[in-house]
């Protein structure tokens, strides 16, 4: 089911508006609470737990995202791993975290971001009833599509850059993260 324009709208202003907020350095989001039953991590909290995403969650707390992405949402995020950043040109990284690049790392995260609930089964669906090639909005205001490469999600940029959904279905409390092997950058 597309997204429409007015949920986007809704997202995208969530973002805009929470986007100055910053989580507070401090505690690790996931304390260890003994004998206490730990409750489903929100998204940022669960990227911060992989061990695989420091470089997004470092870029996420840079633009100022975090409070956002923990936010009620729902989102879905296609989240690159540290060896994903780590495959852009020397130096992207570097530059997209000085506090002069704040609205480009913005767009190139939000890229990543899609207002809603979107589990792999819904996407594959999706991608199935359009005739194997899936387009959706991000919240950046920019297009992916989503296909098949076998039986693998492989979700393509306006630049034609290609990752691959390496695990999907990560549930948190506040939406959905596909796990990805390359990052989006608009075109």
């Amino acid at each position: 089911m597309p997204i429409t324009k007015k949920v986007k709208a809704a997202a995208a202003a969530s973002v805009l508006a929470m986007g100055g907020l910053a989580l507070a350095a401090g505690a690790p989001a996931l304390a260890h609470n003994h004998g206490a039953k730990k409750s489903q991590p929100n998204i940022v909290e669960a990227a911060m737990s992989t061990g695989i995403h420091e470089t997004l969650v470092t870029a996420v707390d840079t633009a100022g995202l975090v409070e956002t992405l923990s936010s009620p949402g729902p989102y879905t995020v296609f989240a690159p791993t540290d060896d994903a950043f780590g495959e852009l040109p020397d130096g992207t990284v570097e530059s997209l975290l000085l506090p002069e690049n704040r609205d480009t790392l913005t767009t190139v995260l939000t890229y990543h971001v899609v207002a809603g609930r979107i589990p792999a089964a819904r996407l594959s669906q999706a991608i199935r009833q359009a005739g194997g090639s899936y387009e959706f909005e991000t919240l950046a205001g920019e297009t992916l599509t989503a296909s098949f490469d076998g039986s693998a999600i492989v979700v393509t940029d306006a630049a034609g850059r290609e990752a691959e959904v390496i695990q999907a279905d990560v549930k948190t409390t506040n939406g959905v993260i596909h796990v990805t092997d390359s990052v989006f950058l608009p075109g």
